[in-house]
């Protein structure tokens, strides 16, 4: 399925839940509103997954909040699989619930986690969370890896002050680990727009604090690199400092099933109750209403969503 620009939307970020375990700093304020419920059914998630594939999307990741606060999450995953075995499955969590919930994941035909995992520091992760402790979130790596996931992701959102001067220690995961590790440069969204400017940095400010890299191609909009010695990769996504929307290839829901056509546009098509040849048809005008590019130059989004409403 093409957009306006002609780019090729492949790509599907589903929510399935704006419940979250954990209220992260730059995510949400401590007392953002939360459904009691989800507002969606694994049905009705699961035939707007399907409406999708059959317009060209091969790429689904469930996100949240956190999608493992989902009861039905393996159901949900075993459904999404069911639509066709070339479906590229991911899943976004914060990895604490993986000791429960790998196994059954992979056997549910999940293909692929990204873990978030912003500082090593016991007091620091507990305080970015606010409720969260490193361990289980470790334990939770621990998990994937032994359930056969490979290829793994770990997503770290760079924060001045806050933890770059842990990006050699985190990107050290890398090393050892089939893992890609990814940072991630703040973006202005809601409870960080008012933040400090000291807090958005740049991935090329923090590049040089890992010496020599080799490039290694890009996955999505991720560029990797590489050392000699390392078992994985280690990636820099850059939606400030480096606008890469003449790339985008996706398009999000909402946890109460909105089309988001772009992170930070206002713009959103409501798909709930809608089915059949109707969802395929709001789906692909959505599409179609994909802006050219966001206004993050302007240290501004024009969305007005907590990240855990709309999906990481």
């Amino acid at each position: 399925m093409k957009d306006a620009y002609n780019r090729d939307i492949r790509y599907l970020r589903l929510s399935v839940t704006d419940r979250c375990n954990y209220r992260c700093r730059y995510c949400m304020d401590e007392h953002a509103p939360i459904s009691p419920r989800d507002p969606a059914s694994a049905e009705e998630l699961a035939e707007i997954a399907q409406a999708c594939y059959r317009l060209g999307i091969d790429k689904i990741r469930l996100t949240g909040g956190e999608p493992l606060m989902r009861g039905d999450i393996v159901e949900l995953c075993r459904m999404i699989r069911a639509i066709s075995p070339d479906i590229e499955l991911a899943m976004t969590t914060n990895g604490s619930m993986l000791p429960i919930y790998a196994d059954k994941l992979k056997a549910a035909g999940l293909s692929r986690l990204n873990i978030s995992l912003d500082t090593l520091d016991r007091e620091r992760f507990r305080s970015l969370t606010r409720v969260g402790e490193l361990d289980d979130v470790m334990s939770g790596i621990d998990a994937a890896d032994n359930a056969g996931f490979s290829g793994t992701k770990i997503n770290a959102v760079l924060i001045g002050g806050v933890n770059d001067d842990e990006v050699p220690a985190v990107a050290a995961l890398a090393q050892t680990r089939d893992v890609s590790v990814r940072f991630i440069e703040l973006m202005p969204m809601h409870v960080v727009s008012g933040w400090d400017d000291s807090c958005y940095i740049s991935a090329e400010r923090v590049m040089p604090l890992l010496g020599e890299l080799t490039p290694v191609g890009f996955d999505g909009v991720t560029q990797l690199y590489s050392k000699d010695g390392w078992r994985g990769t280690v990636g820099f996504i850059t939606p400030m400092s480096h606008r890469f929307c003449h790339r985008c290839d996706r398009v999000r829901v909402t946890a109460d099933c909105k089309l988001k056509p772009c992170l930070h546009s206002n713009e959103e098509i409501d798909l709930k109750g809608i089915k059949g040849d109707k969802l395929l048809e709001t789906i692909r005008t959505g599409i179609l209403q994909k802006p050219l590019s966001h206004h993050l130059e302007d240290r501004r989004t024009d969305t007005s969503r907590y990240m855990n409403e709309i999906g990481g």
